[in-house]
Protein backbone atom coordinates (compact mmCIF):
# COMPACT_ATOMS: atom_id res chain seq x y z
CA UNK A 1 0.00 0.00 0.00
CA UNK A 2 2.66 2.39 0.98
CA UNK A 3 4.13 1.52 -2.49
CA UNK A 4 1.08 2.11 -4.33
CA UNK A 5 0.91 5.35 -2.79
CA UNK A 6 4.29 6.74 -3.07
CA UNK A 7 3.55 8.61 -6.55
CA UNK A 8 0.40 10.45 -5.06
CA UNK A 9 2.66 11.93 -2.37
CA UNK A 10 5.02 13.19 -4.59
CA UNK A 11 2.59 14.68 -6.58
CA UNK A 12 1.24 16.67 -3.63
CA UNK A 13 3.57 19.65 -3.66
CA UNK A 14 2.84 20.38 -7.58
CA UNK A 15 -0.76 20.02 -6.90
CA UNK A 16 -0.38 22.18 -3.81
CA UNK A 17 0.35 25.22 -6.51
CA UNK A 18 -1.33 24.04 -9.45
CA UNK A 19 -4.61 22.86 -8.39
CA UNK A 20 -5.42 26.73 -6.86
CA UNK A 21 -3.87 28.11 -9.85
CA UNK A 22 -6.62 26.29 -11.96
CA UNK A 23 -9.38 25.55 -9.95
CA UNK A 24 -10.46 29.00 -8.82
CA UNK A 25 -10.12 30.76 -12.44
CA UNK A 26 -12.26 27.53 -13.77
CA UNK A 27 -14.91 28.06 -10.64
CA UNK A 28 -15.05 31.57 -11.41
CA UNK A 29 -15.27 31.12 -15.10
CA UNK A 30 -18.20 28.54 -14.88
CA UNK A 31 -19.50 31.09 -12.09
CA UNK A 32 -19.80 34.12 -14.52
CA UNK A 33 -21.16 31.50 -17.30
CA UNK A 34 -24.03 31.13 -15.26
CA UNK A 35 -24.75 35.03 -15.08
CA UNK A 36 -26.75 38.27 -16.64
CA UNK A 37 -23.04 39.92 -16.37
CA UNK A 38 -22.76 42.48 -18.72
CA UNK A 39 -21.61 46.40 -18.60
CA UNK A 40 -24.53 47.37 -17.17
CA UNK A 41 -23.89 45.06 -14.23
CA UNK A 42 -20.23 45.64 -13.89
CA UNK A 43 -20.69 49.55 -13.33
CA UNK A 44 -23.39 49.35 -11.02
CA UNK A 45 -26.45 50.73 -12.85
CA UNK A 46 -28.20 47.21 -12.84
CA UNK A 47 -28.62 43.99 -10.00
CA UNK A 48 -26.60 41.00 -11.65
CA UNK A 49 -28.88 38.20 -12.34
CA UNK A 50 -28.23 34.53 -12.05
CA UNK A 51 -29.15 33.03 -15.33
CA UNK A 52 -28.44 29.44 -14.99
CA UNK A 53 -27.60 27.67 -18.40
CA UNK A 54 -29.27 30.92 -20.27
CA UNK A 55 -26.32 31.78 -21.66
CA UNK A 56 -25.42 28.33 -23.16
CA UNK A 57 -28.85 28.16 -24.51
CA UNK A 58 -28.33 31.40 -26.50
CA UNK A 59 -24.68 30.20 -27.42
CA UNK A 60 -25.77 26.81 -29.13
CA UNK A 61 -28.88 28.24 -30.71
CA UNK A 62 -26.39 31.04 -32.61
CA UNK A 63 -25.81 29.60 -35.92
CA UNK A 64 -22.52 32.20 -35.39
CA UNK A 65 -21.60 29.77 -33.07
CA UNK A 66 -21.22 26.84 -35.06
CA UNK A 67 -19.63 28.23 -37.73
CA UNK A 68 -16.79 30.03 -35.78
CA UNK A 69 -16.50 26.15 -34.22
CA UNK A 70 -16.42 24.45 -37.26
CA UNK A 71 -13.88 27.40 -38.43
CA UNK A 72 -12.22 26.66 -35.27
CA UNK A 73 -11.77 22.87 -35.14
CA UNK A 74 -10.47 22.89 -39.34
CA UNK A 75 -8.25 25.66 -38.43
CA UNK A 76 -6.69 23.71 -35.34
CA UNK A 77 -6.29 20.51 -36.92
CA UNK A 78 -4.33 21.94 -40.15
CA UNK A 79 -2.23 23.70 -37.59
CA UNK A 80 -1.92 20.76 -35.66
CA UNK A 81 -1.22 18.53 -38.80
CA UNK A 82 1.40 20.84 -40.29
CA UNK A 83 3.13 21.29 -36.99
CA UNK A 84 3.75 17.31 -36.82
CA UNK A 85 5.27 17.25 -40.37
CA UNK A 86 6.98 20.53 -40.55
CA UNK A 87 8.45 19.20 -36.54
CA UNK A 88 8.95 15.48 -37.63
CA UNK A 89 10.55 15.87 -40.54
CA UNK A 90 13.18 18.40 -39.23
CA UNK A 91 13.66 16.17 -36.29
CA UNK A 92 15.10 13.24 -38.49
CA UNK A 93 16.87 15.85 -40.80
CA UNK A 94 18.70 16.99 -37.63
CA UNK A 95 19.74 13.25 -36.99
CA UNK A 96 21.49 12.82 -40.68
CA UNK A 97 23.59 16.29 -41.14
CA UNK A 98 26.77 17.27 -39.48
CA UNK A 99 27.32 19.07 -36.23
CA UNK A 100 27.30 22.62 -37.66
CA UNK A 101 24.11 22.22 -39.49
CA UNK A 102 22.46 20.91 -36.64
CA UNK A 103 23.61 23.99 -34.68
CA UNK A 104 22.55 26.50 -36.85
CA UNK A 105 18.86 24.69 -37.56
CA UNK A 106 18.40 24.33 -33.87
CA UNK A 107 19.40 27.88 -32.86
CA UNK A 108 17.26 28.95 -35.76
CA UNK A 109 13.94 26.66 -34.31
CA UNK A 110 15.08 28.05 -30.69
CA UNK A 111 14.57 32.03 -31.93
CA UNK A 112 11.18 31.02 -33.83
CA UNK A 113 10.37 29.53 -30.40
CA UNK A 114 11.47 32.22 -28.41
CA UNK A 115 10.23 35.18 -30.21
CA UNK A 116 6.50 36.79 -28.50
CA UNK A 117 3.55 35.43 -30.24
CA UNK A 118 2.78 39.49 -31.15
CA UNK A 119 5.65 40.43 -31.92
CA UNK A 120 6.55 37.54 -34.30
CA UNK A 121 3.05 37.85 -35.80
CA UNK A 122 3.75 41.74 -36.25
CA UNK A 123 7.56 40.91 -37.79
CA UNK A 124 4.99 38.64 -40.33
CA UNK A 125 2.82 41.15 -41.62
CA UNK A 126 5.13 43.63 -42.03
CA UNK A 127 6.40 40.99 -44.57
CA UNK A 128 3.49 40.47 -46.56
CA UNK A 129 2.38 44.19 -45.92
CA UNK A 130 0.27 45.05 -48.97
CA UNK A 131 2.23 48.00 -50.02
CA UNK A 132 5.48 47.65 -48.74
CA UNK A 133 6.08 44.18 -47.95
CA UNK A 134 8.92 42.28 -48.92
CA UNK A 135 6.67 39.08 -50.28
CA UNK A 136 4.61 41.52 -52.52
CA UNK A 137 7.90 43.10 -53.93
CA UNK A 138 9.85 39.81 -54.30
CA UNK A 139 6.67 37.94 -56.21
CA UNK A 140 5.78 41.38 -58.15
CA UNK A 141 2.03 40.56 -56.57
CA UNK A 142 1.70 44.48 -56.69
CA UNK A 143 -0.78 45.80 -53.70
CA UNK A 144 -1.87 41.96 -52.96
CA UNK A 145 -4.00 42.03 -49.67
CA UNK A 146 -3.12 38.56 -47.70
CA UNK A 147 -6.11 39.33 -45.24
CA UNK A 148 -8.71 39.86 -47.48
CA UNK A 149 -9.79 36.45 -49.06
CA UNK A 150 -10.45 33.81 -45.85
CA UNK A 151 -8.91 31.06 -47.09
CA UNK A 152 -5.44 32.89 -47.72
CA UNK A 153 -5.83 34.71 -44.17
CA UNK A 154 -6.30 31.47 -42.60
CA UNK A 155 -3.39 30.09 -44.40
CA UNK A 156 -0.95 32.75 -43.29
CA UNK A 157 -1.75 32.90 -39.38
CA UNK A 158 -1.64 28.80 -39.91
CA UNK A 159 2.34 29.57 -41.21
CA UNK A 160 2.71 31.33 -38.56
CA UNK A 161 0.93 29.17 -35.83
CA UNK A 162 3.44 26.36 -37.33
CA UNK A 163 6.57 28.43 -37.30
CA UNK A 164 5.96 28.94 -33.61
CA UNK A 165 5.48 25.10 -32.90
CA UNK A 166 7.07 23.13 -34.86
CA UNK A 167 10.52 24.05 -32.38
CA UNK A 168 8.77 21.95 -29.50
CA UNK A 169 8.08 19.18 -31.92
CA UNK A 170 11.44 18.83 -33.52
CA UNK A 171 13.14 18.91 -30.05
CA UNK A 172 10.97 16.92 -28.36
CA UNK A 173 11.15 14.20 -31.52
CA UNK A 174 14.82 14.48 -32.40
CA UNK A 175 15.45 13.95 -28.77
CA UNK A 176 13.15 10.90 -28.80
CA UNK A 177 15.16 9.81 -32.09
CA UNK A 178 18.83 10.26 -30.36
CA UNK A 179 17.55 7.75 -27.58
CA UNK A 180 16.91 4.71 -29.78
CA UNK A 181 19.27 2.15 -29.63
CA UNK A 182 21.65 2.01 -32.44
CA UNK A 183 21.47 -1.90 -32.63
CA UNK A 184 17.57 -1.69 -33.65
CA UNK A 185 18.00 0.74 -36.19
CA UNK A 186 21.15 -1.22 -37.40
CA UNK A 187 18.85 -4.40 -37.53
CA UNK A 188 16.08 -3.16 -39.46
CA UNK A 189 18.57 -1.89 -41.74
CA UNK A 190 20.14 -5.33 -42.78
CA UNK A 191 16.59 -6.83 -42.90
CA UNK A 192 16.43 -4.39 -45.63
CA UNK A 193 14.28 -2.03 -44.38
CA UNK A 194 14.89 1.64 -45.83
CA UNK A 195 14.40 5.07 -44.41
CA UNK A 196 10.82 4.87 -44.89
CA UNK A 197 10.22 1.95 -43.58
CA UNK A 198 12.30 2.56 -40.62
CA UNK A 199 10.88 5.23 -39.62
CA UNK A 200 7.05 4.08 -39.91
CA UNK A 201 7.83 0.95 -38.63
CA UNK A 202 10.48 1.38 -35.85
CA UNK A 203 10.71 4.97 -34.75
CA UNK A 204 7.14 5.86 -34.88
CA UNK A 205 6.20 3.18 -32.37
CA UNK A 206 9.17 3.50 -30.27
CA UNK A 207 8.12 7.33 -30.40
CA UNK A 208 4.14 6.83 -29.55
CA UNK A 209 4.64 8.25 -26.07
CA UNK A 210 6.10 11.38 -26.90
CA UNK A 211 4.03 11.86 -29.97
CA UNK A 212 0.92 11.54 -27.68
CA UNK A 213 2.45 14.74 -25.54
CA UNK A 214 3.32 16.91 -28.59
CA UNK A 215 -0.33 16.19 -30.45
CA UNK A 216 -2.31 17.20 -27.15
CA UNK A 217 0.03 19.85 -26.64
CA UNK A 218 -0.32 21.11 -30.14
CA UNK A 219 -3.90 20.73 -29.88
CA UNK A 220 -4.46 22.86 -26.77
CA UNK A 221 -2.25 25.61 -28.66
CA UNK A 222 -3.36 25.52 -31.85
CA UNK A 223 -7.51 25.18 -31.18
CA UNK A 224 -7.18 28.41 -28.57
CA UNK A 225 -4.41 30.26 -30.74
CA UNK A 226 -5.42 33.88 -29.89
CA UNK A 227 -2.77 36.35 -30.62
CA UNK A 228 -1.94 35.19 -34.36
CA UNK A 229 -5.39 35.43 -35.15
CA UNK A 230 -6.06 39.18 -33.54
CA UNK A 231 -2.97 40.67 -34.49
CA UNK A 232 -3.08 39.72 -37.91
CA UNK A 233 -6.54 39.91 -39.06
CA UNK A 234 -7.38 42.81 -36.62
CA UNK A 235 -9.67 41.53 -34.45
CA UNK A 236 -11.01 38.38 -36.88
CA UNK A 237 -11.03 39.74 -40.30
CA UNK A 238 -12.89 41.18 -42.90
CA UNK A 239 -16.40 41.10 -41.56
CA UNK A 240 -15.58 38.37 -38.51
CA UNK A 241 -14.27 35.66 -41.72
CA UNK A 242 -11.51 34.86 -39.67
CA UNK A 243 -13.08 34.37 -36.00
CA UNK A 244 -11.89 31.25 -33.94
CA UNK A 245 -13.55 30.68 -30.86
CA UNK A 246 -10.73 32.25 -28.93
CA UNK A 247 -11.07 35.27 -30.95
CA UNK A 248 -14.95 35.34 -30.63
CA UNK A 249 -15.16 34.63 -27.00
CA UNK A 250 -13.00 37.88 -26.60
CA UNK A 251 -15.10 40.03 -28.49
CA UNK A 252 -18.25 38.83 -26.95
CA UNK A 253 -16.52 39.47 -23.57
CA UNK A 254 -14.40 42.65 -24.10
CA UNK A 255 -16.17 44.45 -27.26
CA UNK A 256 -20.03 43.81 -26.81
CA UNK A 257 -19.46 43.68 -23.01
CA UNK A 258 -21.22 40.12 -22.98
CA UNK A 259 -19.38 38.54 -19.95
CA UNK A 260 -21.77 35.82 -19.06
CA UNK A 261 -21.70 34.46 -22.90
CA UNK A 262 -18.02 34.92 -23.26
CA UNK A 263 -17.47 33.02 -20.31
CA UNK A 264 -19.71 30.39 -21.58
CA UNK A 265 -17.66 30.22 -24.94
CA UNK A 266 -14.63 29.44 -22.51
CA UNK A 267 -16.43 27.00 -20.41
CA UNK A 268 -17.47 25.15 -24.24
CA UNK A 269 -13.75 25.52 -25.05
CA UNK A 270 -12.02 23.95 -22.33
CA UNK A 271 -14.56 21.04 -22.07
CA UNK A 272 -14.06 20.09 -25.94
CA UNK A 273 -9.92 20.43 -25.03
CA UNK A 274 -10.59 17.88 -22.20
CA UNK A 275 -12.79 15.62 -23.96
CA UNK A 276 -10.27 14.94 -26.87
CA UNK A 277 -7.40 15.18 -24.39
CA UNK A 278 -9.23 12.10 -22.36
CA UNK A 279 -10.53 10.43 -25.77
CA UNK A 280 -6.59 10.33 -27.00
CA UNK A 281 -5.16 9.09 -23.95
CA UNK A 282 -7.60 6.65 -23.59
CA UNK A 283 -6.98 5.54 -27.13
CA UNK A 284 -3.35 5.09 -26.12
CA UNK A 285 -3.47 3.11 -22.88
CA UNK A 286 -5.69 0.60 -25.59
CA UNK A 287 -3.09 0.00 -27.53
CA UNK A 288 -1.18 -0.90 -24.82
CA UNK A 289 1.44 1.76 -24.45
CA UNK A 290 2.54 3.35 -21.21
CA UNK A 291 0.64 6.35 -20.63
Amino acid sequence: MTRRFTPLWLLLPAAAVLVPLFVYPIWQLGLISALDLRQAQVSGGQPTRYVGFANYVALFGDEQFWSVLGATVVFAAACVLATLAVGAGLAVLLTKVGRLPRLLLSLAAMAAWAVPAISGSTVWMFLFDTNLGLVNQVLRLGAYNWTYDRMTAFALVGAVVVWHSFPFVMVTLYAGIEAIPGSVLEAAAIDGAGAWRAFWQIMVPILRPLLAIVVIQSIIWDFKVFTQIYVMTAGGGIAGQNLTLNVWAYQQAFAAGEYGLGSAIGMVMMVILLVVTLLYLRTLRRSGDPL
